[in-house]
């Protein structure tokens, strides 16, 4: 039998309000009478706010060539939790114990899908402001396997937005105005998938050496035609071939669509080593976004991350000042996956007529967003650009300056209504 739609609801045993989790401290806080539950390992610790390294930059082992975010940690700081196969994931049937039944509110202008609980609802789109009206009933997904507890509280997130949009030039002033009106911003656990896999590459290609050779060319020196040598570089190429190997662990995929990716790869990194198993009352309090890119299409963007790594370490083993690669045939083995949640606080902004998101990574308050361009204060800037250059121009006609040498203009008391550049060395 299917499982029923999951709802939850924490009532506090001194006054009946719901509970909600508290960000870092790993327990349920009732929000009116101050009741804690406790339910985790104990308090969380928030990483340093946008580190340009990131806080974790020992424990990364791999990152995405194209992105530079962590597709890999150090497995002395992996999780705990169970992966599964891969293949029993794509083979997912309507009886599967791996499978949930969950109601959610679709998003008509992002399409982002949010989990209805019976203590949480969405009347707007955390994404994109926009009204969330569409019931998609109940559909069958795959439960999350983990979950990475929000550390930074909603105060904190704001405190980092409002540090982010001081350094937004040419934004509009609503802008500013409305990160003062103090709106709440929406704690959303976002959906992403990870992968692992051990691989075994074939390769061939050519590597490419530098030598240089002395070429004579004809140059005309003081007015005369000349021989005169020159060294060019020339590539001596050597065809090649091999194999590498790389084991891929916790490949980070976006399992929504909600969000640009380059926007969500740039709250990277994210400590997995604090995921924890999933439990309904860290979401208590919070929205859940539900996936919408399916576990194939994650483990394809996925294999395409890995292919560039793969590329990599190709390039590596040949050598040289050059390399070509000509193909690589990778087989995969012991393929597995995991479906986590990733707190993000988020906040959206209507200017004239279009939403733009901003978001706070949960667990590092890093901020990534999209931002609206004011084009009265580009035209304004350019106003004042153009004036200030016809000043400088005005005072370089008229302005009764003479240059001595290179330093800067001086008046020129000796000439009487005219003026002149002097040299050092005299008029």
């Amino acid at each position: 039998m299917p499982t029923p739609p999951s709802e939850y609801r924490y009532p506090c045993e001194n006054c009946g309000a719901s509970l909600e989790f508290s960000p870092g401290q790993q327990s349920l806080v009732c929000p009116y009478c101050g009741h804690e539950q406790h339910i985790g390992p104990g308090p969380a610790r928030a990483p340093a706010r946008q580190a340009a390294q990131g806080p974790w930059g020992d424990r990364v082992i791999l990152n995405a060539p194209s992105t530079g975010r962590a597709l890999q940690w150090d497995s002395g700081h992996k999780s705990d939790l169970r992966e599964i196969p891969l293949e029993q994931g794509l083979r997912l049937d309507a009886g599967s114990d791996l499978a949930e039944t969950v109601r959610t509110l679709s998003c008509p202008n992002c399409g982002a899908k949010v989990e209805i609980t019976s203590d949480q609802h969405a009347s707007t789109c955390p994404f994109c402001a926009t009204p969330v009206v569409t019931d998609t009933g109940a559909t069958r997904q795959l439960k999350p396997q983990g979950v990475l507890p929000f550390v930074i509280t909603e105060a904190q997130a704001k405190s980092a937005l409002d540090d982010w949009m001081k350094g937004l030039w040419f934004a509009p002033s609503g802008l500013t105005a409305y990160a003062r009106r103090g709106k709440r911003m929406n704690g959303v656990y976002s959906p992403f998938w990870t992968f692992d896999a051990d691989t075994r590459s074939q390769y061939s290609g050519a590597r490419g050496d530098w030598y240089y050779e002395t070429v004579y060319v004809t140059q005309t020196v003081n007015g005369r035609q000349q021989r005169v040598a020159q060294q060019v570089r020339r590539t001596r190429w050597t065809p090649v071939s091999g194999q590498v190997a790389r084991n891929f662990d916790d490949v980070l995929v976006l399992a929504a669509s909600a969000l640009p990716r380059r926007i969500t790869d740039a709250l990277a990194p994210w400590d997995l080593s604090h995921l924890v198993p999933y439990s309904p009352e860290y979401l208590a309090g919070f929205l859940a976004e539900g996936y919408t890119i399916p576990l194939a299409a994650g483990h394809d963007i996925a294999r395409q991350e890995m292919a560039g790594v793969i590329a990599m370490d190709v390039r590596r083993a040949i050598g040289g000042n050059e390399q070509q690669i000509a193909g690589i045939q990778t087989r995969y083995a012991d393929e597995s996956f995991k479906h986590i949640l990733l707190p993000v606080w988020t906040a959206a902004y209507r200017y004239n007529g279009q939403s733009y998101r901003f978001v706070v990574n949960g667990q590092s308050g890093r901020v990534q967003g999209e931002r609206p361009w004011s084009v009265w204060k580009i035209a304004l800037a350019v106003l004042l650009a153009l004036a200030l250059l016809a000043g400088l121009l005005w005072l370089n006609e008229r302005g009764g300056y003479v240059r001595i040498g290179t330093g800067p203009l001086t008046p020129d008391i000796s000439i009487s209504g005219s003026y002149r550049y002097q040299s050092d060395n005299g008029p």
